[in-house]
């Protein structure tokens, strides 16, 4: 599905032309609001498109699916799909300067593109995958590329005294936007994938390095990932706080394309973000905990945990061990998750009141506390060192033998 017609059945605003300095408020707006916003930033000549993905509704939408456990099914068992090849359809334009880009917040070490998804291709094999982008020039910009499957593919090229030919794409398909979320094995096309959850799809070959692109986007900008490196950063990641600046590899830009769609722009550690990173995370938790307990009603990340930290997860049990067991099977199913509280089917998840009254009501420390020390946990945990974070699971369900006991009357 192209991002306008999401928005469009989402029922977008179009809020005219904005100042840069106004972008990250205009989105927290439109995401309070459940509701994509379209917008032109002062100084680009390409529309924008925000707030897409933020509510839990929208998801399900744009991955063709009704409720969590259908939509989850589809992320942890991806299939591949046809890519079905079409003409190249877009516009060359001069520079990186007619697409908008960013400073989200004043301490932001330059200004970005956030929906940056990096198309590769070497040695036989494809990956596309997202990396914050930022702005140095009319060509040239920085990416942070942390050590995983682009990075494998841009080591070798180096090896090779070679640079890394990508096609970067801003404002995919949404099959394309979750399918570059996801951690799947190297080798795997996230094209593919992505073909795999819309039926099939329409992908161009790029003019000057033959890269496939999904067709229907929002810009195509085809470059050089080279051997020099700038300082990239700060930048504000998922928990609302700033990530180090870094040495990172540079972009050298060989030609930008403009599509009929607009591009995508992620305000950072918005519901967005939050949903793109954090919901197959909680599709794993789902997965894993469904394989020890009877039935699995709901799995949350949590928005104060940056649906990436904390979660809380709403059981079936038969036997009191149960909730332990669960709280073991949520942390093998996200392994950057650092708290974790299991609940009985009659606290709901996305009840933070009800969340706090089981704790309260039904948890003892002393018996109903499990902690794991010394575990890897989540770089993005400021309060980690060296990787390395305690882990909190507090079972909040009551004992299957005194239910009545601890029955809940009314509202909290």
């Amino acid at each position: 599905m192209r991002l306008s017609e999401l928005a469009e059945a989402l029922g977008a605003e179009r809020a005219g032309r904005v100042r840069p300095d106004e972008v990250a408020s205009l989105i927290e707006k439109y995401e309070r609001l459940g509701r994509p916003v379209i917008y032109e930033v002062e100084g680009s000549g390409k529309e924008a498109l925000s707030a897409l993905y933020s509510t839990r509704e929208a998801v399900w939408k744009a991955l063709g699916a009704g409720g969590d456990e259908e939509a989850y099914g589809k992320l942890l068992s991806p299939k591949r799909g046809e890519l079905k090849e079409v003409p190249f359809r877009y516009e060359k334009v001069e520079s990186l300067d007619v697409l908008p880009w960013v400073k989200f917040y004043p301490e932001d070490g330059g200004r970005y593109q956030t929906a940056a998804i990096y198309v590769a291709c070497y040695d036989g094999a494809c990956n596309a995958s997202y990396h914050r982008t930022m702005y140095l020039g009319p060509k040239r910009a920085a990416l942070r590329m942390v050590p995983r499957h682009l990075y494998a593919l841009y080591k070798r090229a180096l090896e090779r005294g070679e640079d890394l030919k990508v096609a970067v794409v801003i404002g995919a398909p949404t099959e394309v936007e979750f399918a570059a979320s996801l951690s799947l094995p190297f080798g795997t096309f996230e094209l593919e994938v992505a073909a795999g959850l819309a039926g099939s799809l329409e992908v161009s070959r790029t003019p000057l390095y033959g890269l496939p692109v999904p067709a229907g986007a929002g810009a195509v900008i085809e470059g050089r990932i080279t051997a020099e490196r700038v300082r990239e950063g700060p930048f504000v990641d998922l928990l609302h706080t700033y990530d180090r600046v870094r040495e990172e590899p540079v972009l050298e830009v060989d030609a930008v394309y403009l599509g009929e769609e607009p591009v995508h722009l992620i305000l950072p550690g918005g519901r967005e973000h939050q949903f793109l990173m954090g919901y197959p995370k909680e599709a794993s938790i789902w997965d894993s905990v469904r394989k020890v307990v009877p039935r699995v009603h709901k799995v949350r990340l949590t928005r104060g945990g940056g649906m990436w930290l904390h979660a809380v997860v709403s059981i079936e049990k038969n036997v009191d061990g149960d909730a332990k067991n669960a709280i073991l099977a949520a942390f093998a199913g996200h392994p950057s998750l650092k708290h974790v509280v299991v609940v009985d089917p009659d606290v709901d998840p996305d009840d933070p009141h009800q969340v706090e009254w089981a704790v309260a009501t039904r948890f003892q420390a002393d018996r109903d506390l499990v902690v794991v020390r010394n575990a890897r946990g989540s770089s993005l945990d400021p309060s980690s060192e060296d990787g390395l974070t305690s882990k909190m699971g507090l079972d909040a369900t009551a004992p299957l033998k005194e239910r009545e006991k601890y029955r809940r009357v009314g509202e909290v």
